[in-house]
């Protein structure tokens, strides 16, 4: 039986079809390197959820080398790391509509910058462009007792405010949420 030049296209487009979600399930036994973690918390009747990947320090200086002063992070390891608002909040009294966003800083010693970006389906800080930043805020960094892990927590919390937390190697970066309720 000889088959069209059509028929040949059809049978190689239908082998790769199914053999796309063999390749996906490769290697899905094995832990991730930095972990994915999620933090919730309601602040009045608003639900914030921190999506990341945690790096560890692992013997590596981590500010100033692997993540280097000046330049945009994606605050945290793999896929850039998302905060969803279900409502309107401000940060640092800055107001930030609800939906979620690509949370980026940019670190420098003294002083860093909390970046809120509308593209939340990244990569990493590859495709950054700050011609979608919803929100920029300052906040200061502080010494922290030394943490392995990344991690975020919701610290100070009230009837309507957080303090979101971001700790890694021996820094803690704070960063304040208020809602309306």
């Amino acid at each position: 039986m000889r088959m069209t030049k059509s028929g040949v296209f059809f049978s190689v487009v239908l082998i790769l079809l199914l053999a796309i979600p063999a390749l996906g399930q490769r290697g899905s036994d094995k832990p991730r390197v930095s972990p994915n973690a999620s933090v919730s918390q309601t602040i009045g009747v608003t639900e914030v959820t921190i999506s990341y990947g945690r790096p560890g320090v692992k013997g590596r200086t981590i500010w100033g080398e692997l993540v280097p002063y000046g330049e945009v992070w994606r605050t945290g390891a793999n896929e850039a790391t998302t905060i969803s608002f279900s409502k309107d909040v401000t940060v640092e009294g800055e107001p930030l509509p609800a939906g979620t966003y690509a949370l980026f800083t940019i670190p420098k010693e003294a002083e860093w910058i909390i970046v809120f970006n509308k593209n939340a389906q990244q990569w990493g800080a590859f495709d950054y462009n700050a011609s979608q930043d919803a929100l920029r805020v300052k906040v200061k960094p502080q010494a922290a007792s030394p943490q392995e892990w990344m991690s975020f927590s919701f610290e100070d919390l009230s009837s309507n405010s957080a303090t979101v937390v971001l700790r890694w190697e021996k820094l803690a970066v704070p960063f304040k949420i208020q809602t309306a309720q």
